[in-house]
Parts: structure tokens; sequence; C-alpha cells
């Protein structure tokens, strides 16, 4: 009887109560089905038959066909071990056992043909294998060979024999952790319960997709793909496998979001916004600060287009740093204004929410829009009185932190919200701007961050998205230059000069002061962290080993950029200041009063200081390229021409030097982002995903699957268009599916 695959994996042959904990707790494996779908990381290929003769010290793993001749147990106490002295005719090779002894002993029989595998190492002038996996000589080769001897004169002709002989010619490998490996459940260990459970399961698997699909993207059925991603018959089975689960899982996660937009426009009609009136048309005409970008006026245009069709915006506005999203923002604000409606500006911190109204006011000028700010230090009677005004529709746009989602605050018809940098807001958060209005505002989420195609479409895939590709008329690009340490005059040289002509410079360091608290993400190291008081701690360990890779801090940072030019005021910023502190220093720098501004990355986003023209970034080693970028473009915001600087030692690895390579050959960021994604990999994009389903890709990869995305699209797409009612018969099994793949998870994917 084939068992359920929601039965506790504790029952399955070879795990038992310890084993089932061990998983449960290491790899979040419950059930027969959990483990099914636990897929190897890479495979060893098994079809190759070695000879010992031809064994050197380069080979990763040996196969070999042989005999044990004779076994000994040698050594004592801790260096006790058994060794069997095995032959394939050509050669003989030691296999030996440090632990399990009894077992081994158990299980070596002399001059039976057996199958070895495993890393032949030589110690004392001989070949040995480690703890090896020995099996029974496959069926396949059994039947080629009539006696012993004619296996052992295969092995002579280096044998290759058909992968279809045998359910074991490529050994799958499975990740493990180090709590594992103690409680011996290793890769082998996984791959000995797995293919148990294949034993169990003798019955086909129900096949997940509709035959119209599987035939039309040429696809393994699914019992073909999950049995072969484990135990491929041969190199073509195991690709068409791959190819199959990965189609399947990408294709659900579009399914998912596709059936929600098209839900979220029949459900949610939107406030049309017909007209486009006299504040619009009077700040195009006489306040538009400069000649709008192409890049620009093609994204008014879709947002225009959005907004009069009756159904509610949802859309992505992608733009680098300094390509002029808020001016656009503020246009289509002025679209909301003229129909009768409010409109909002949401920034994640309250420097950036100060800059946008900052920003806002200088273009509006003397127009009769009213702009209010409110944040989380708007007190007293001031926010009591500008609760008042928002309620009462006196104020035209508001601009703020988290400030505006709270339940106190109210509109009198908001129309429009804006959410800048939106990832760094929960989704619960930005769900709440939803309840501000009787009819949902229509939503515009921008971005600073250059989202790569292939994570758009799983992280944003409900979001129409527009990109503004251009930079304003008048900018340089940045020039970037990558320096070591030993280069510090030259450094210095170049900073003297640009101060000298009236310029400002930033100054980014990883660590805040005596290499404790450590802000960026780790690229080439393999750090420990804790979590204390909301901050990562170092634990013991790590702390001794970043030491010791010569990190630079800002307190002497600080300290040594005073010394060395006492001619100029210094700031400081870093996430440990208190805001008023931090505010003020900030606000030294951008008026002038301070010319030279060390920090941490607190200033990644939103600091806008035309006239800083230098970056330097220190240890820039240790920053990934996306962040790299960002701090980036704090920089080359005026008309001048910038430079950033990355400083880093002299001994980083080669695949450090090439990244930061593509940081000196392009300014690009949606190149930078791609290459990124390669190097990084999607990692935790958000905190809740988008979609509604958990970015949890068991066997797709984003970086690498970007062509199996397309096609998992267009066939998402396709059903959806061709079975917008849900009735066809042959779509039932992916309404069913896709319930199943939910079962359990939090429904997010209603909210923008």
């Amino acid at each position: 009887m084939t068992p359920s695959l929601d039965q506790d994996i504790k029952y399955l042959q070879g795990v038992g109560p310890n084993r089932a904990a061990l998983l449960e707790k290491e790899l979040g494996i419950k059930t027969l089905g959990d483990l099914l779908v636990y897929y190897p990381f890479k495979y060893i290929d098994k079809t190759h038959i070695h000879r010992i003769a031809e064994i050197d010290g380069n080979m990763p793993y040996v196969q070999l066909i042989g005999q044990v001749l004779s076994t000994e147990e040698m050594g004592e106490g801790h260096n006790r071990r058994i060794v069997s002295h095995f032959s394939d005719g050509t050669g003989v090779i030691d296999l030996v056992w440090f632990k399990g002894l009894k077992y081994a002993a158990n299980s070596i029989v002399a001059h039976k043909p057996i199958m070895v595998f495993g890393k032949p190492s030589l110690f004392n002038g001989r070949f040995q294998i480690a703890h090896p996996e020995m099996d029974d000589v496959p069926e396949g080769l059994r039947k080629q060979a009539r006696t012993t001897g004619d296996l052992f004169e295969g092995t002579k002709r280096s044998l290759t024999y058909d992968a279809s002989a045998t359910s074991f010619a490529f050994k799958p490998v499975y990740n493990t952790t180090e709590k594992m490996k103690k409680g011996y459940m290793n890769s082998s260990a996984v791959a000995k319960i797995t293919a148990n459970l294949f034993k169990q399961l003798s019955t086909p698997f129900a096949e997940t997709l509709p035959a119209y699909i599987t035939e039309h993207y040429k696809l393994l059925s699914y019992d073909e793909a999950i049995r072969n991603i484990h135990y491929p018959q041969s190199p073509d089975l195991l690709r068409r496998a791959q190819a199959r689960l990965k189609f399947e899982e990408l294709f659900y996660i579009q399914l998912n979001i596709l059936r929600y937009v098209k839900d979220r426009r029949l459900k949610y009609k939107g406030l049309v916004f017909g007209t486009i009136g006299d504040t619009f048309n009077t700040f195009y005409r006489d306040y538009l600060p400069f000649p709008l970008t192409g890049a620009q006026k093609r994204v008014i245009k879709e947002v225009r287009a959005d907004l009069k069709s009756g159904r509610q915006m949802n859309r992505l506005l992608q733009g680098d740093v300094g390509s002029g999203k808020t001016l656009v923002a503020l246009m289509c604000s002025l679209i909301a204004l003229d129909n009768g409606c409010q409109a909002c500006i949401m920034a994640p911190t309250e420097i950036l929410a100060e800059q946008h109204l900052e920003t806002l006011r200088t273009f509006l000028r003397d127009m009769p829009v009213h702009v209010e700010l409110l944040t989380g230090s708007v007190k007293g009677k001031k926010r009591e009185t500008l609760l008042r005004q928002l309620a009462d529709g006196d104020i035209d746009i508001l601009v703020g932190t988290h400030a505006v989602i709270e339940d106190n605050v109210r509109f009198h018809r908001l129309g429009l919200v804006v959410i800048d940098e939106q990832h760094r807001f929960g989704v619960e958060q930005r769900a709440k701007l939803w309840q501000k209005n009787d009819v949902p505002p229509h939503v515009l989420v921008m971005t600073a961050t250059p989202i790569p195609r292939t994570l758009a479409m799983t992280l944003y895939g409900d979001l129409d998205v527009s990109i503004i590709d251009e930079l304003p008329p008048g900018r340089k690009p940045i020039k970037t230059i990558h320096k070591f340490d030993a280069h510090r005059e030259q450094i210095y040289s170049m900073m003297r000069h640009e101060l000298s002509i009236g310029r400002q410079v930033y100054i980014v360091y990883p660590l805040i002061q005596d290499k404790d608290r450590y802000a960026p993400p780790v690229e080439d190291g393999d750090y420990s962290f804790e979590s204390r008081d909301g901050a990562n701690v170092l634990t013991p360990k790590a702390r001794k080993k970043l030491e010791s890779a010569d990190m630079k801090n800002l307190e002497d940072g600080y300290a040594q950029i005073c010394a060395a030019f006492p001619e100029y005021r210094v700031s400081k910023v870093h996430g440990k200041m208190k805001p008023a502190e931090k505010d003020a220093e900030m606000e030294a720098f951008a008026s002038g009063r301070t010319q030279i501004l060390v920090a941490t990355t607190v200033i990644e986003v939103g600091v806008n200081v035309p006239n800083a023209s230098v970056m330097i970034i220190e240890n820039a080693e240790r920053f990934g390229l996306s962040q790299l970028h960002q701090l980036r473009g704090r920089v080359g915001r005026g008309a001048d021409q910038s430079y950033c600087i990355l400083v880093t030692r002299y001994e980083i690895s080669n695949t450090t030097r090439k990244r930061l390579q593509i940081m000196v050959d392009s300014t690009d960021g949606f190149v930078i982002a791609e290459e990124d994604l390669k190097l990084r990999g999607p990692g935790d994009l958000e905190g809740t995903q988008q979609s509604g389903m958990a970015f949890d890709l068991k066997i797709a990869n984003l970086a690498r699957d970007g062509q199996i995305l397309t096609y998992a699209r267009t066939a998402a797409q396709d059903v959806i268009d061709n079975d917008p009612e849900e009735r066809n018969t042959q779509n039932t099994i992916l309404w069913r599916r896709l319930a199943e793949i939910k079962k359990g998870t939090i429904n997010w994917g209603a909210i923008s």
C-alpha cells in the first residue's frame, strides 16, 4: 500500500523519532511530502567505472568494481581502524573505516564482487578511500558479464555503463547542516531515506499540470520529473526533470499573481480622474523647473492612462538615483488635485520626507497648493491643526512617514498614494493606506533600487511597471575609481582639490566603532550574528575573525579626517545617534556649513546635496553591488563632474575584484542589479512577499532561470485570458493544485 505524503517522516524506514526531530528542526521536513520536494543541489556521476591503476591524486571521486582480498584491524584507542585490501585486477587500494567499526566489519564480505565509491587520498605512498560506499554490482553490469573475471576485464577497459542499468547512476547530494552531520545525518543518509521513500511509492504520482500545457512546452510528466530529480537515469532526463519542476514552481507563482490581478480589477473600481485641469497645466506651463525627459513624459502618460481607466492603478515606478521620480510624483499628484482629491507621499525616514517636502515646495513656489509634513516629530497643537486641516480637505498633498497610516489620520478624499522606497515598508503598513478612503486610492510605488526583470516579474508581478531610464539633461556620469589603502595620499589629494573649489565630500564606513557592530551585508566573509536590542551584534568567535579583517570604522576615521583636513569642518552621522543629533549634522552638511560628512550607510537613501562631488567608500569589498550603487548616487546630483572612490584592502578575492570592476565600468543601475542578482541570488528581498506566495523557491533560480520564468508567465497569462471565470474543466487541476500550495499561507496578495 502506498503511504500518504502527509504521513509523519518518523515512520519512514531509516528515520525514527530522533532523526525526524532533527530533520524538522534543521530543514523543516515533517512529512514524506516535505522530503519529496527537498531536492538535491548537485549530483555525482557514477556511470563511469575506474581502474585502480589509473587513480591519481587529482580525482575527486572514483568508482571501482572488484573484491576485498583481506581485512585487518589496526591501531589502538583513537587510532583504531579497520582496513580492507581491495583489488580489481589492476592494482590494490585500501578501504579504511575510523568510525562505525562494528558495522563496517559486519558489512565486509571477502571475495564477493562489489562496487566501491569514494574519494581517493594518498597515505604512506598508497591510495586509500576512507568510509567508502559499497553496493552490490548493478544488474545491468552483471548481465553484461558472465563471470567476475569478465567484470574485472571491463574495468581494465575503463568501462562506462548505461545509466539506465541502475537507479543510482547519478548520486544525489543534499544540503545538510553541521548539527545534522553531528547526528550522523549527512547527505548520504538523506539519500538513503529518500531512496527508501521511493521504494514505498510504487504507484505513479498524479499529474499537476494540464496535458495541453505539458504537451505545448514539451515537459516531462510530474512522475518522471520527481523521480529523476532525486535519482536521474541519464543526464538528459536530469535536465528535463529540472526544467519541468522549475517551470511548475514559477508557473504557480505567476498564476497566483495574475489571478489576483484579474480579481482585483473586477472587485476594485478605481476613482476616475478624467480631467487635466488648471493646476496641472499651470505648473507644466509656468513652473516646470526644467524640460521633462522623454522617459518622464512616457511615465506620466502611462499613469494618466491608468487614472482615467476606471480601474484602480497599481504601478511600480523604477528610476535610477537622480532620474527625476519626485517630479513625476508631484505631477501625478496635481492630476489628483484637479479631480477633487488629495494626494499622499509616504517616505521611510523623516530625513527623506523632509527633503520631499522641501523639493515639492521648491517646485511649486507660489502656486496655491497646500503641502504639509506629518512625521513622528510633529506633535501638540501643530499636529492637531494639521489633522483637522487634512480631514477638512484644506491640505492638498501630505508628505509623511509611517505616521500617515495611524488610525487618527483621516483624509477628506484621498485619491493618490505615492510610496517611495517601498521595500522599506511592511505590507501591513502599506495596506492601511487603502482604508483611508471609501474607494481605494490609486497607488504609485517608487524605487531607486533597480530591480532585475526576473525579480520584478515575481516580487512585483501584480504591478504595472514604468521605468525612467534617462537622467535629466546636463548631468555628467559619475567617474568610479578603485583604490587600495596604500593609495591614501592620492585619495586625500583628490579630496583637497574638490574641497578647494568649493565642493563637498562623503566618506562612508562599514562600522561605527571598535569593530563591535557591523552595518552592511558581508560579501567575502562568513560572520555570525546574534540579535541584541534590535542590532546585529557579532558573536565572540565572529568578532575575532572580523578583527583580523582590518575593517575601517567611523570613529577612527572621523579623527583621522579631522587631523588630515584641519582647515575644513567635518560632520558625522550614524545609526546610533539620536534623531535630532543626526538631523542637525545632516542639515549642517546640506547647508554647506560643514564640508566633509563621515557616515555609515544611513545616508544610502534620500540624501540630496547637489554640491557634493566625491563619495569615498571605505572597505568597499564589504558592500553589495546594489548598495554601492545607491551610495554612489548621493553624488552626481548637480552639473559638476563627480567621483566615487572604492577603497579596499589589496588582499581581496578575484570574485571581489570582478564585482568592483562592474562598478567601475557601469553606471547603469539595471546592469548592476542583474549582476548583483547573479552573484548574490535573490535572498530575502521582502519580509512578506507581494505575490501572496512565500518567496521560497525550492529549485528555480531567478538569476539563471529567466527564460523559464518567461515561459511560465506566458502560460499563466494564457490560462487567465482563456478561462477568466475558471470554468474550463481542463484547468480544474490548476486551481486545485494552487489551493494546495497556498494552504496554510497568509494571502497578502490583495495588498499593493
